[in-house]
């Protein structure tokens, strides 16, 4: 029995969900995909799958056995994509993990261009402002706003600008603030950001010149730790909102936001590409590296 062969047809049948639909993605008869699973069944002694006339449901032993087994596939493919002919044709899974604001706003309207130019790399985005664990959760690259992770090779890629807003509504209720301690002198609600990893919230940071203002005392009525949510309450009128410039441009060019206290943007939000070092030799994390660069750059 070819062993591995045998593992990738039983991760197969597990994806797809049946004998039928993994045979006819492998391109082989059905009887022959049946009797690969009986081999490897036999080999190693268990039940892997159980099998009725309308369904295929996997076992304990066999969910167990894909998911370690499944990391291994996943290890090996990224083995031969940096050899031969996969250097200058990447292909296989590419899985990455951004911040909500970078996917929505960034990544996922340039991806066409990207799709164009590598069709046989498909990508996995994971899209949470949870800081992930790259090694532990299998993940090939994340794009990240802090370098200091000792186990991660990481690339500056470029800087965003910051802007402080809200909406007409709410500036007609509450009045606009000429300086940032009137934000909490009049006890202006601001939504706030808090880390879904940490639980911290993000502190508001001025910067005009040499002239630095870090906020205590904020009112914060509402918190949130996700990027677009954060976005929807400075349209709903919820508070005046720190956010990245990108992210609001458009709402400000639109008159639903308006950005305030613009000469006191603090220094840009540097960002990062970061990957296990492990993947330095796989074509396509190096292929998605140089793009997100020249994303960057460009902006």
């Amino acid at each position: 029995m070819d062993h591995l062969q045998a593992i990738r047809i039983f991760a197969r049948v597990v994806e797809t969900g049946g004998f039928g639909r993994a045979a006819l993605s492998l391109q082989m008869p059905n009887a022959t995909v049946s009797k690969w699973i009986k081999s490897l069944e036999a080999h190693l002694g268990v039940k892997l799958l159980e099998r009725s006339t309308r369904s295929v449901n996997v076992t304990t032993d066999g969910a167990a056995y894909y998911e370690r087994t499944r990391h291994l596939l996943i290890e090996l493919d990224d083995i031969e994509a940096t050899l031969g002919r996969a250097q200058a044709s990447p292909r296989g899974a590419l899985r990455v993990d951004a911040g909500g604001s970078t996917a929505s706003g960034i990544l996922i309207p340039a991806l066409p261009a990207f799709r164009e130019r590598y069709p046989d790399i498909q990508v996995q985005l994971s899209v949470t402002d949870r800081t992930a664990d790259l090694i532990a959760e299998n993940i090939d690259c994340a794009i990240r706003s802090t370098p200091n992770d000792p186990s991660l090779v990481t690339h500056r890629i470029g800087a965003l600008a910051w802007t402080i807003c809200a909406s007409p509504d709410y500036l007609a209720k509450h009045g606009t603030p000429k300086h940032p301690s009137e934000i909490v002198n009049k006890n202006m609600p601001v939504v706030g950001y808090f880390s879904a990893s940490t639980g911290l919230t993000q502190q508001l940071a001025f910067c005009r010149g040499d002239e630095k203002i870090t906020l205590e005392g904020v009112r914060n009525d509402v918190l949130v730790s996700e990027s677009n949510a954060h976005l929807a309450t400075a349209l709903a009128g919820l508070g005046i909102v720190h956010t990245l410039d990108f992210m609001v441009r458009p709402y400000i060019k639109r008159r639903k936001l308006v950005s305030i206290l613009a000469e006191w943007r603090p220094d840009p939000l540097e960002v990062y590409v970061a990957y296990p070092p492990g993947r330095r030799y796989s074509a396509k994390v190096r292929v998605f590296v140089d793009w997100v660069a020249t994303l960057f750059a460009s902006m």
